[in-house]
Order: structure tokens, then sequence, then C-alpha cells
């Protein structure tokens, strides 16, 4: 009975309740509750195996001066403990921490001394990191590293030569006008000398300086016989910023050989030409000489045929030829100042002709023992005087003997003549 009543009071007490939360939900009045409702504040954990690796802290871009030393941590989304670290394409002294991934670099000024590394040069750097259990777990990406120097290292200008240098006159001067590049390099080269002078154009870094030292460049007034050029090679870069290097060029006198060698071949074809005229004068003699001697000869043969011819005639029986050969004999005799007035002796003629070939055996000994030995012939000047005086001294010593031109002779017929056995036995020295 105490149950029944019981069960009806709760069925009455919910009729009521949801006869007044009705009416307040229709009622436009009634204030809402402003209390938050409480959220659970533990996440779900999702599964690692779902999330995607990546590198959460990696710089795309290092830029470290030399002599710095680089410590970079690379962070990852999972659990590191299960990760290894990797670098391929590194350069030099790069390093990473296989088990946390730790960069470590010191940048020593070593590297770049011995070429392994260079300054202002981008890098490509690939780094990995792998799940030791899962081989497709795994990412790779790249980054960059750039090297830069802070001490400002000057370029120079450095000729291939040492910076005094010693040449003669008509020697050529030849040298390359490089440049040590520092920092910032030379972009122009600027040519300055205290004298004027012809040369190569030099604008900028390995260009050529060729400079061909011309004959009579040392005036009679220098000191000494020697003329200093002073070069300057002004280098500048971007900056203006300026290097000079000077070379000191000593010219001394020298011979100019060009010209010595042309005068001393003009005074050989000189010496030429008179010892072929002298051949045709000497031609001339001794064909005088030869005639003289051919017509002397005629008469005494003629004297002495006469005079032989009268002998036998007057032993003659016949009293006529015996008057004729008592006559002939006189008539012999008679020849001889007629030969005296129609062909007299030229012994001065001979004599002439004897000097004229000596003088020329001399200059065709003094042409053989004063030859050119190669183009620059240290004697050249002492052998061209040499044939100069000699040939002087022929000159005046056959003053007195008409030089003619050869006209009607050629060089070959006019030696043949001279060289002959016949003529060299007639005018060969007798003991």
């Amino acid at each position: 009975m105490l149950m029944n009543r019981f069960g009806k009071a709760i069925i009455v007490v919910t009729i009521l309740i949801c006869y007044f939360a009705r009416a307040e939900a229709q009622d436009p009045h009634h204030r809402a509750d402003t209390l938050q409702k409480s959220i659970d504040s533990i996440p779900v954990v999702p599964d690692s195996s779902e999330i995607v690796l990546r590198i959460k802290n990696l710089n795309p871009y290092f830029t470290l001066p030399v002599d710095s030393t680089l410590i970079y941590k690379l962070e990852i989304n999972k659990n590191p403990d299960k990760y290894y670290w990797y670098l391929r394409n590194t350069p030099v002294g790069l390093r990473i921490n296989k088990d946390n991934g730790t960069l470590t670099f010191k940048v020593e000024k070593s590297y770049f001394l011995s070429g392994r590394l260079k300054y202002d040069q981008e890098y490509k750097v690939n780094v990995g990191v792998q799940n030791l259990d899962d081989p497709t777990d795994r990412v790779d990406t790249v980054f960059s590293m750039l090297f830069y120097n802070t001490e400002i290292i000057p370029s120079r200008v450095k000729p291939s030569v040492s910076s005094v240098l010693t040449v003669e006159e008509g020697d050529t001067v030849a040298f390359k006008v490089q440049c040590d590049y520092g920092s910032f390099p030379i972009e122009t080269i600027t040519f300055f000398a205290n004298l004027p002078m012809k040369t190569t154009t030099i604008k900028k870094c390995d260009d050529d300086f060729i400079w061909a030292v011309p004959f009579d460049f040392v005036k009679e007034t220098d000191s000494a016989k020697v003329r200093i050029v002073n070069l300057s090679f002004v280098g500048s870069n971007k900056f203006s910023v300026r290097d000079t290097a000077v070379v000191r060029i000593i010219v001394k006198d020298a011979l100019n050989y060009p010209l010595a060698v042309q005068e001393y071949n003009t005074q050989v074809r000189v010496m030429n030409t008179y010892s072929m005229q002298l051949k045709y004068a000497f031609l001339q003699l001794d064909k005088s000489v030869k005639r003289v001697k051919s017509t002397r000869t005629t008469f005494d043969i003629t004297s002495s045929v006469t005079a032989l011819t009268g002998s036998i005639l007057v032993a003659s029986s016949d009293a006529n030829n015996k008057q004729v050969g008592q006559v002939m004999p006189s008539v012999g005799v008679t020849l001889v100042p007629i030969k005296e007035a129609v062909a007299p002796q030229k012994v001065s003629d001979q004599n002439q002709a004897s000097l004229v070939r000596t003088s020329i055996k001399r200059l065709e000994y003094i042409l053989r023992e004063n030859p050119l030995v190669g183009e620059r012939d240290p004697e050249i000047a002492r052998k061209t005087q040499r044939l100069k005086e000699e040939m002087k001294a022929v000159q005046v010593q056959l003053i007195d003997i008409p030089v003619l031109d050869v006209n009607d002779m050629t060089e070959e017929e006019l030696n043949e003549y001279f060289n002959s056995p016949k003529v060299n036995k007639k005018y060969r020295l007798k003991r």
C-alpha cells in the first residue's frame, strides 16, 4: 500500500516538472544558463604512423663568415630516438650527428687557402632523416651554404718581369701584365710612361706589353750612353681603389744592325763592281801587250828569215842569187829600227796589267777574309771599315789607270778570261 502511494507521488512530481519546463521554454523573457559546459582536457593521441615526417626547423640558407663555427640542431615532428640523420654532397668540414641531427661546421681559412672551398660560391647540401624500422618513413631535402670573407684582400698588378730590365737598341721588350685577384678584382689598367713610345694597348689584366726599341733611341747627349724608361701600370677596381706597378727599362746604346748590314752589303757590291771594272781594264791592257808582242815577234821572225836566206843565197853558184844574198842581211838589220818604231815595247802596260791583276786578287782576298757571321756579327763595323780601307788603298794605287764601264762583256766572260790557265801562267810569279 505504501509503495503504491510512493509511486503515485513520483508520477505527479514528474508531470509537474515537465509542465513548468515547457512553460519556461515558451516564455520569451526567460534567461538561459550562462555557465559553460565542462570539456574533457585530455586530447586524443593519434597514431604516429599516420603523421607525415618533416623537419620542423630547417633553415634553407646558411651564410657563414670565415673562421666562424656553426652548431645547428635539426628537429623533426616525431620521436627522434627512432631516426638517424645523414648528409650527401657536403662541403669539406661539414658534419651531422646521426643520432640527434646537430649540424657542426668550423669554417677554417685553410680550406680556402688550399682551394678546397671558395668564397661567394653557393654549395647545395642534401640532408635526410630515416626511420630505423620503416624504410619508407624518410625525408630528403636540400639547403644551401655560402661562405664569405670579412678580410679585405687588395688586388695587385704584377708584370711577369722584374722591376728593372736592361736591354739594347733593336731589342724587343715583351711581357704580360698579370694581376693578383683579391676581394675586389682589378677591372681596368691604365698605362703611363715618362717618354712617348709606340706600344701595344694595355687595358685589362693579362694583356701583353710589346715594345720594339728603335735604333738611335739613345741620344748623344744621354750620359753613359744609356736612357731610362719608366713604365707605370695603374690598376683600378670597381670602387676606384688603385694599385700601381712600375717597371724600369735601361736602354743601352747599340749598333744599328739592319743599317750596318745594309752598309756592308753596299760596300761588297761596290767592291765587286770595281773588281769587274779592273778585270775589264786588265783585259784591255793584256790584249794591248799581246798585240805588241805579236807584232814584234813577226818583225823578229822576218829579220831572222831574211838573214838566213841571204846566207843561203851567198853560197849559191848563181851570180844573181849570190848578189841578192849579200844584200838580204842588210835588209834584216834594217827591220830592227822599223820594229822599234812600229811596235815599241810596252813595259808600262805590262807592269800596269800585273799591278791591276794583283789588285784584283787583293780585293778578292779581302772579301773572302771578311764575311758576315750571322745576322748580328759583332765585328760587322770593323769588317766594313776594313773593306772601305782596302778599297780606298787600291783606288789610290791605280789612280792613273782608266776604269771603263763593262758593256760588251758579261761577268762570266771576264772571270773566265781572268782565271784562264794561259793568263795565270803568263802572270805567275817566277822564281
